[in-house]
This record gives structure tokens, sequence and C-alpha cells, in this order.
């Protein structure tokens, strides 16, 4: 049988380009029951960069009795080259972590802090003013540190305790992040309730808070199956930075209600479509998430790796 690819019809209103940040090594990990080995976490590293994907997250600096999942990630960085093309990341919450990632060697450090009061207290252990100062702080002393830093936003569209959120409140997050020196600010979508229209007038606040575009990047969970429409009113919007997690794998462990986030395949097929570049081999990603289900012993949600590997 003949090997299926959409069908390209570029549109001339969206970027040509997309980069896409391969989350699944670590926000996709934290949230599963089975814990896998150092050398697995490895292997899952290798084959997505031989799918072609440049940035991966590689885990996190978080106390192992809270994420039990993440233990070893120095191990997982002197595994890996991190003088190559390649960026991975790695999680930081505080300074100790921070300290604990230059001592690995690795020059990509992401911080995150909620919009919320609620979700500070639930995931992140204090106020919102306290642990906001906190990662506001680490990320100052890594940029002075000479490491490159992404900003996370959680709590973006919506939070399960507060309900709505403000797109005024999340541009004012945002901004503290992009002074403090990270280079990427990432909006989560963490329970999934965002819509397009959602999506753009959280741009819109964002722009009109003087970030640019292109140092947006957005990422969806596919709880009410919205993602895809999402993605695709960022582009729109002219965002061309996005997270993905191989097969759909994710959730956050700590907000209720939240699933699996945007697989990286399903992503890929969509840009593929409208013509849009990203330089990673989508059967190789379907490849991996399919070895990745089988290391986690469950099945993961892709629609995309499905239809391919059942070709």
């Amino acid at each position: 049988m003949t090997a299926q690819l959409p069908q390209q019809f570029a549109s001339s209103n969206l970027p040509t380009e997309v980069s896409v940040c391969e989350v699944s090594a670590r926000d996709g990990l934290q949230s599963q029951a089975r814990t896998l080995p150092v050398s697995t976490r490895l292997e899952l590293i290798r084959r997505l960069s031989d799918a072609g994907l440049k940035t991966i997250e590689a885990g996190s600096f978080v106390s192992p009795r809270a994420v039990p999942q993440m233990a070893d990630t120095r191990s997982v960085l002197a595994g890996l080259d991190l003088n190559s093309e390649i960026a991975f990341p790695v999680l930081v919450p505080n300074r100790r972590g921070l300290d604990d990632a230059v001592a690995a060697g690795t020059k990509d450090a992401s911080v995150f802090i909620s919009v919320t009061e609620s979700f500070a207290q639930a995931n992140l252990g204090g106020s919102l003013k306290h642990t906001t100062d906190r990662s506001i702080e680490v990320a100052r002393a890594a940029t002075a540190a000479g490491m490159r830093v992404r900003g996370y936003l959680s709590m973006v569209f919506g939070d399960p305790w507060e309900g709505a959120v403000d797109p005024e409140r999340v541009a004012k997050a945002a901004r503290r992040l992009v002074d403090a020196g990270c280079l990427t600010i990432s909006l989560g979508d963490t329970i999934g309730t965002a819509t397009p229209g959602h999506v753009t007038a959280v741009l819109d606040s964002l722009v009109g808070a003087g970030i640019p575009i292109d140092r947006i990047a957005l990422h969806t969970h596919n709880t009410y199956g919205q993602a895809l429409a999402n993605v695709y009113s960022a582009l729109q919007a002219g965002v061309s930075q996005f997270d993905a997690s191989a097969g759909g794998i994710g959730g956050c462990p700590f907000a209720r209600t939240a699933t699996g986030n945007l697989a990286t395949e399903d992503l890929l097929w969509m840009l593929q479509g409208l013509g849009i570049s990203t330089g990673v081999d989508i059967d190789a990603v379907a490849t991996v998430s399919q070895w990745l289900g089988e290391q986690l012993g469950i099945p993961l949600p892709s629609a995309t790796s499905s239809a391919i590997l059942g070709r």
C-alpha cells in the first residue's frame, strides 16, 4: 500500500516553518503510573532526536518525592550530548533545582508560574506571589549564568477551582517572565478548556503588552478535542512555536480534569497539510509513540499514530 500523506494546501497568512518542543520525556512521563528507568528515558530521547526533533524536554530537577518519574534527571543529562544542535531543556522550580541544572552542564532551563492563586497553592506549594517571585528569581539567575530560559504559564485559559481567567492577567504574568530574561513564553491550556477565539484574545493581550508574537509558544491539552483548532487559531495570529507530546502522553497530575497533551504526530499531520515545514519525520514519531506505549504498558491516544501504523 502506498504511504498516505496529507495533500498540501499552503496559505499565505500562515508561518512557513514551525518549531516543535517535544515534551513527552518530561511533561508526558511525569503523570504516568509507571516510572521508566534512565536507560529507557534516554532511549526515548534518542528516538525523538532521530525523528528530527530539535527541542526535547529532558526532565526536571524537582523533588523525587513529589514527582518520582523525574528522579535521576542528572543521570539522563549525563547520557546526552549537551553540545549538540539539539536543545534539552530541564524544568527548574527553585534555586536548588537551578544549581543542580548548572552542575549537570545543561544550557537550557525552564521555569513555570501559575496565573491563578488556587493552582499555585495546589501545584507549587505556596502563594501566587511567593511562587511567582521564586520563579522570576530563578529565571534571572539562569539568564545571568548564560542559560537559555523558557517560561511556562499554567492555567492560562481557565482554572478548575477559580473558573475564568482574564487575558490581561495572563499578559501581566507573561510580561514578568520576559522581563526576567525568558526567551520564550509557553501558554499552557492546562485543563484543555481553550477555544480558538479564546486563544486569539489571549494572544492579542500579550502582543498588546509588548511581547513579540515570535516569542510566544502554545501548549495545548486535548481534553475537549480543541487542541488542533486552537493551534490553527494561533498559527493565524503568527505563532510558530508549539509544544506537543509523542502519542499524546501527558496531563497535569495536579490539575483536575486535565488529560493528555496534543500528540506530536497529530500536530505534524495538520502542519504537513498546510504546507508548513517542521523538519520532523511523522512516521518516525508514530513509531516512537507505539514503542513508548509499550514501555508504559498503556495505549496512547494519538489518532494519527493509529492510522499510520494501521496502514
